[in-house]
């Protein structure tokens, strides 16, 4: 679509009146020149909906239509383009935003569950009815992740997409390694700060990181890419004692999703990772997100920025409606097809890479051999290992930890298996893998 020179207003719809949508109200009204002329046209939030009507949200909305049913907006003359910002990959969410679409109405989203589960879906529906569907905000909040991979590495065949994609398990990770709390304790920290829910599962089990990085690497390859082909771990069973370890052997722990491709298929997963101290990902802390790419031609790069809350991703919000009062739009995976298949992918077994092992095992003559005898015959090779005594004679079990060299994901899979089974080791094995980053 070529730029549009019309003054009249770009007039919006709002669902969702939370954190984001009132932060969306709040930026457009303290920013209303400045993207008037950016945007060639005022954008002006002609209609909201949301389930309080009487509920305070800091920004004054009596002046604009509600609608208790979001589906409304899309029924409204008068809306032009739908933001959903209700979230949830079903319900109301999906409904609002395959009607829009169904209408010929442009829709923004924040909704990165929508995007990651339905997007073959959707990027269907938006091509079919010629109606922009656009998500910035979906990952990494306010930095450019979707514009950088998918318009300003447009010209490169990308290899590799990911990065630290969730800023609540990057935060618990932080304050771990900093004060030596375990992750329960940070936790319930996090969720007093508000940096994480109340009911943290979607973040701390890796799912929330999930979602972006199928989009991105949906975004990265060309081709949509089904949820459930990403390998899913969360930070629930990083101790304390693993960051006491990771600190001696010169790494930093963090919560990685990590796609890439080759001519076997999509390999993708969301794992925490041990990851060089001096290296740039490990330097990310706090609620920081970083987003990875790996190209062909342009190597490798990084971004990082905050990742949610309501600035950053209002931001992000309202630079999609810019493009869109400018008619720049482009595809959805950013190629014109809506009919590409899902991407093939590997099973997570079929990887290769170098692992730490922390285990818990009595403290006595023979234990270490068993392990090794264990590895020896999966074909795993040991480059170093770890052994903390014991505090005090009552103490029946000590941490080990085994660093090996590069291995298949099924020797190792095997081994520890074969190792949890062994009377000597108590609880199961923590796995983490090796980034270079």
């Amino acid at each position: 679509m070529t730029s549009c020179s019309s003054s009249s207003p770009l007039r919006l719809g709002i669902a969702g009146l939370g954190t984001v949508g009132a932060g969306v109200i709040r930026l457009l009204r303290a920013n209303a020149d400045l993207l008037s002329a950016r945007a060639g046209r005022p954008l002006e939030v002609v209609a909201v909906s949301a389930r309080e009507r009487t509920r305070d949200r800091g920004v004054d909305v009596s002046a604009l239509r509600w609608y208790d049913n979001a589906a409304d907006l899309v029924n409204d003359p008068d809306v032009d383009v739908v933001v959903e910002l209700i979230g949830g990959a079903e319900g109301t969410a999906r409904a609002l935003v395959e009607a829009a679409l169904k209408a010929g109405k442009p829709v923004v989203t924040a909704n990165k569950a929508l995007l990651a589960l339905h997007g073959s879906t959707l990027a269907r529906l938006s091509a079919d009815n010629n109606a922009p569907l656009l998500f910035e905000a979906a990952v990494a909040g306010g930095i450019p992740a979707i514009k950088t991979v998918r318009e300003g590495l447009a010209a490169d065949r990308l290899l590799r997409v990911g990065g630290i994609l969730n800023g609540t398990c990057n935060y618990i990770l932080t304050v771990m390694r900093e004060t030596g709390k375990d992750f329960a304790t940070v936790l319930k920290d996090a969720q007093d700060l508000g940096y994480a829910e109340a009911d943290p599962s979607t973040d701390v089990d890796g799912l929330d990181a999930a979602h972006k990085l199928t989009i991105l690497a949906g975004l990265a390859f060309g081709q949509p890419v089904a949820f459930d082909s990403v390998h899913v771990e969360g930070i629930r069973r990083i101790g304390a004692v693993d960051q006491t370890f990771a600190r001696a052997l010169g790494y930093r722990i963090k919560l990685l999703g990590l796609a890439s491709i080759s001519d076997a298929g999509l390999h993708a997963r969301v794992t925490p990772c041990l990851v060089p101290q001096h290296a740039p990902l490990a330097q990310v802390d706090g609620v920081f997100n970083a987003v990875v790419a790996e190209g062909e031609f342009v190597g490798r790069i990084m971004i990082e920025g905050r990742g949610a809350g309501a600035g950053p991703t209002a931001s992000a919000v309202t630079a999609d409606l810019v493009d869109i009062a400018r008619g720049n739009t482009i595809a959805v995976w950013g190629v014109q097809s809506s009919t590409l298949p899902p991407l093939r992918a590997c099973p997570i077994s079929s990887g290769e890479g170098a692992f730490y092992l922390r285990l818990m095992v009595e403290d006595r003559p023979g234990v270490i051999a068993d392990i090794t005898a264990i590895l020896r015959d999966c074909g795993v090779s040991l480059r170093s290992m770890l052994q903390h005594p014991a505090e005090n004679d009552s103490t029946p079990y000590v941490p080990l930890v085994l660093v090996t060299h590069r291995t298949s994901e099924a020797a190792m899979q095997d081994a520890v298996t074969r190792i949890d089974a062994l009377n000597v080791v108590t609880d199961s094995t923590v796995v983490i893998r090796i980034e270079a980053a």
